[in-house]
């Protein structure tokens, strides 16, 4: 039996939005980001379907890391995070897990260790993010010692993040590029600097290797846009059910708090869903919801289990019908809008008890 709260995801989307990354660098090679349980998608799942379509993946933490090694995936996997201490290392090099390298720290445990084996990292620039990694005159010292390294692959691969591309009008990011540029041309081995926004917005910003990762679920990674703009298919849609309706009459209020109170006489219907399954506690009142298929506004305040709908424009609604809180026909870039967040907050915070199902083509 489908719980009343179910995550309908459409693999074939995936795929899909893959494909627009290629388009769009058709000469790079793809290291497909599928941290934070490829952002709530499920990582075994994803990963069964990229690895053999991309040319690595990259993860936050080691754990993840490792797990996607003992479920036997051999393709190169780059650890984000790098790593903190030396027991970290030493499962870097056990499940042959490249490392980012954004702290003089962590070259001290590289020329420290004394193990067999080569680790293959990228040096973090930073070139404006301000956040890990090597900035200016550091850059010079960490590279050299890093290709002295007895411990390192040869050659050392070269990384920055953008930190303003979600924004196509913001001057930030060609600068961020420049100073990649002059800190690194000296310098061989493969670059990599383009997130999804780079791929969709920013041609400088294409090199060697470039990291899809929101675009590849169907989110659109620019400010004020959908993901239909950049012809991206959403991979999740979060359903639920009506489990009652109701009349309410002018002057009653609805909901926790009383914040929401019906300006006439109202027919509402309540849905199953809520904070407990990942549904934004601040989505505010006039939020969409599709049942069946059409939109009606949310009132009141989400709970845990449930919302309330004003179904006055869906006077033939019942419990029972269906019911789409974000995804196919209503953008989760919307329901973000209107919870004062973002996309990735919404697919990564779906929590255990939302059955995730896998749509079957055809």
């Amino acid at each position: 039996m489908i719980p009343a709260a179910y995550a309908l995801l459409d693999l074939e989307a995936v795929r899909h939005n893959l494909q627009i990354a290629k388009r769009h660098a058709p000469n790079a090679k793809i290291m497909a980001v599928i941290k934070a349980n490829a952002y709530g998608h499920g990582l075994l799942r994803i990963a069964s379907l990229l690895l053999p379509e991309v040319d690595a993946v990259a993860l936050a933490r080691a754990d993840e890391g490792i797990r996607l090694r003992k479920a036997g995936f051999d393709k190169p996997i780059t650890i984000l995070e790098g790593f903190v201490c030396a027991e970290e290392l030493e499962g870097l090099y056990q499940y042959h897990l490249d490392a980012v390298i954004h702290s003089s720290q962590q070259i001290d445990l590289l020329e420290q260790r004394r193990g067999e084996g080569l680790i293959s990292v990228w040096l973090k620039i930073d070139s404006g993010m301000n956040r890990l990694g090597f900035k200016g005159r550091e850059v010079e010292a960490a590279y050299k010692r890093l290709a002295g390294c007895q411990s390192v692959n040869r050659p050392v691969g070269l990384m920055t993040h953008l930190a303003t591309a979600d924004d196509l009008y913001d001057g930030n990011t060609p600068r961020q590029v420049a100073v990649f540029n002059e800190l690194t041309k000296d310098y061989p081995g493969p670059r990599n600097i383009a997130n999804s926004a780079g791929i969709l917005g920013w041609r400088e910003t294409l090199s060697d290797w470039v990291r899809p990762g929101i675009m590849l679920y169907g989110c659109s990674p620019f400010i004020g846009q959908e993901a239909e703009q950049q012809g991206l298919r959403p991979v999740m849609s979060l359903k639920s059910r009506v489990i009652a309706v109701k009349q309410v009459i002018a002057g009653e209020s609805v909901g926790y708090g009383g914040g929401w109170v019906c300006p006439r006489d109202t027919q509402l219907g309540v849905i199953a869903i809520g904070y407990g399954d990942g549904y934004p506690r601040y989505a505010r009142s006039g939020t969409p919801v599709l049942v069946n298929g059409r939109e009606v506004p949310l009132i009141g305040r989400v709970s845990m289990d449930m919302i309330t709908v004003d179904l006055q424009s869906q006077p033939e609604a019942k419990p029972g019908d269906p019911v789409t809180l974000w995804g196919a026909g209503l953008p989760v870039e919307r329901i973000a809008q209107a919870a004062g967040t973002i996309p990735y907050t919404l697919l990564c915070g779906i929590t255990q008890r939302v059955r995730i199902v896998e749509r079957e083509h055809g």
